[in-house]
């Protein structure tokens, strides 16, 4: 068995969110939100989960590899622009909540995957808006908020399965 086959499932799981994210991101929920909005926000559980259970060197593995395949995959499913603001969003976005969710590792449970979840939203969010739709005429801004309230919700919600995925597994150390 190789020595990177436990990251196979939590890069596989990044590159289906992205792709998923990329393709519906262009389909509007309603004035303020798009359907990307609901899945993305799953990318930060991957990272958490791969970061608390193998440590910070296994998740950033993870965020490169799931950055490459997802971008790829995008430019072939989505429409260049939006694949293309979404590599570049989701990369800086994904190291800030690696290396956040490092620093906080040792507190409560939930405040590293909150608050890294949290502050990366907002550079994820305003990175792809502002790089996808910018000079489009598309109400982008008022999609960027409404986007950015999912993530948080949806981050908010996420903490339920990561309490569930880690229990009371010993964090690894930081890396």
């Amino acid at each position: 068995m190789n020595r990177y086959s436990h990251l196979l499932l939590p890069v596989f799981a990044m590159a289906v969110i992205i792709v998923a994210s990329n393709i519906l991101v262009s389909y509007p929920i309603n004035d303020w939100v798009t359907w990307g909005a609901i899945t993305f926000p799953f990318a930060f559980l991957v990272t958490d989960l791969t970061n608390r259970y193998h440590g910070a060197s296994a998740a950033r593995k993870v965020v490169v590899v799931g950055f490459a395949v997802g971008v790829v995959a995008s430019l072939v499913l989505a429409e260049p622009r939006i694949a293309l603001a979404s590599g570049s969003a989701f990369f800086v976005a994904q190291m800030l909540d690696v290396s956040i969710f490092d620093k906080l590792r040792s507190g409560k449970w939930w405040v590293a995957p909150a608050i890294s979840s949290a502050l990366s939203s907002i550079v994820d969010t305003f990175l792809f808006f502002s790089l996808a739709f910018a000079a489009t005429g598309l109400p982008w801004m008022q999609w960027a908020t409404g986007d950015l309230a999912v993530k948080w919700g949806v981050a908010l919600l996420a903490l339920i399965p990561y309490r569930l995925f880690v229990g009371s597994r010993k964090p690894a150390n930081a890396t």
